[in-house]
């Protein structure tokens, strides 16, 4: 789309610049405003052509936030303004201002709001315009709590069912971290997604990310209804805290506080806190995805920072291989990091961990990172309209 229209987040902006002087140099300028109040800036000087023209498809960034020939480069190089940066004033002559609405959601999406009525459940439920019948998709992100709607309403605008669960931290769910994991929770939300008339079956979806990628092998190895698992920079053993189903209990894995190491900006370093899983001592905190007959897609960041994503993925295709499986693929990428998120997104190198209780590095190089998720978006939604196309089954596991 252009400048000057709306599109989908997750849609390319087409930014021009016209009537300049021949080969002028102008500094471009992004800022974007999330929905807590964080601001998000970056710049790029670029030079007009012949005909006074800048065209970010074809002029390449000089300097500032990147540089080189990037269409997009003045969203996914944006950057958080630091709590204790002081802003200094602009300089130069202000040429022209232009926004773009980026929306997450097409005419006819319905947002649903999940509470007391459904159950323990809560999240957004998002459906496709029409009565379907569409793939169900269960998303769940990170740890962080609350409840994050950007993949769920994006994913809706392409025909899937989405529902956006929260675990903790959202409405009257508990407030942090629980002590454990209550897998039948996850249940409910499946049951309730499988159940809505707009859904084909016989299987569901399930996306995840980061700490809810153990959680996705769990269910995807003990809960029935699962087709297709999409687990990115997750873990194949449960972390954090144990992890409950009826009588079964899988301990959580302890990290070893003395592998901490600090960035060279001085951020804490958490990569090698968690052992080898399948380490003497650990495997019973390995998830046995041997027992799902669920598709898998894993998606792991060669710099991911928060843990060894890359070697949680490849122990993972091991054991579906040892098991006589090859229901899995794995893609790996170089110099992004623990975040990958939809396209354009800011890239996120370091933040605070709730299991930490402190800032934390995530890893990766802005710009691969950038292309990790083009790459990746893309891929989930192939990988979820071939396994959800209503001919696939999954088997229950028993205990």
């Amino acid at each position: 789309c252009n400048l000057t229209s709306r599109c989908f987040f997750d849609e390319p902006v087409h930014v021009k610049v016209d009537g300049l002087s021949p080969h002028q140099k102008v500094e471009l300028r992004s800022k974007l405003r999330d929905d807590k109040g964080v601001i998000f800036r970056a710049s790029a000087l670029v030079a007009a052509d012949a005909s006074g023209q800048v065209d970010l498809c074809r002029s390449p960034s000089l300097g500032g936030s990147y540089t080189g020939v990037e269409s997009m480069g003045l969203f996914w190089a944006m950057v958080a303004e630091t709590p204790h940066k002081v802003l200094h004033g602009d300089t130069g002559e202000l040429l022209a201002t232009e926004t773009n609405e980026r929306r997450f959601m097409t005419e006819g999406v319905r947002r649903i709001s999940l509470g007391m009525k459904e159950g323990r459940i809560r999240g957004v439920l998002f459906l496709p315009p029409g009565q379907g019948p569409y793939p169900g998709v269960l998303d769940v992100y990170t740890l962080g709590g609350g409840i994050s709607e950007v993949r769920a309403s994006l994913l809706a605008n392409k025909g899937f069912v989405v529902l956006a669960l929260a675990y903790f931290g959202f409405q009257d769910l508990p407030r942090t971290v629980p002590k454990y994991f209550d897998l039948e929770y996850f249940e409910e939300a499946i049951t309730f997604l499988r159940r809505q008339p707009q859904v084909q079956g016989p299987g569901i979806g399930i996306l995840s990310i980061s700490k809810s990628g153990d959680l996705a092998l769990s269910m995807a190895s003990f809960l029935s209804g699962i087709s297709a698992t999409a687990w990115i920079n997750g873990s194949n053993a449960n972390m954090v805290a144990p992890l409950h189903y009826k009588d079964l209990i899988i301990p959580s894995i302890t990290p070893i506080v003395e592998n901490i190491t600090f960035s060279p900006s001085g951020i804490l370093d958490i990569r090698d806190a968690l052992p080898d899983p399948e380490t003497e001592g650990n495997s019973g905190s390995v998830i046995p995805i041997e027992r799902s007959s669920s598709r898998f897609l894993f998606a792991a960041s060669e710099d991911d920072r928060n843990w060894n994503s890359c070697l949680f993925a490849q122990q993972a295709a091991a054991r579906l291989r040892h098991h006589g499986k090859d229901n899995f693929e794995v893609v790996m990428y170089p110099r992004a990091g623990h975040f990958l998120e939809v396209p354009y997104m800011p890239h996120c190198p370091s933040g605070f961990h709730p299991a930490v209780g402190q800032v934390v590095v995530f890893g990766g190089e802005a710009k691969a990172h950038h292309q990790a998720q083009l790459d990746l978006w893309r891929r989930v939604q192939e990988f979820f309209r071939k396994h959800l196309d209503g001919n696939n089954t999954s088997q229950k596991a028993t205990l």
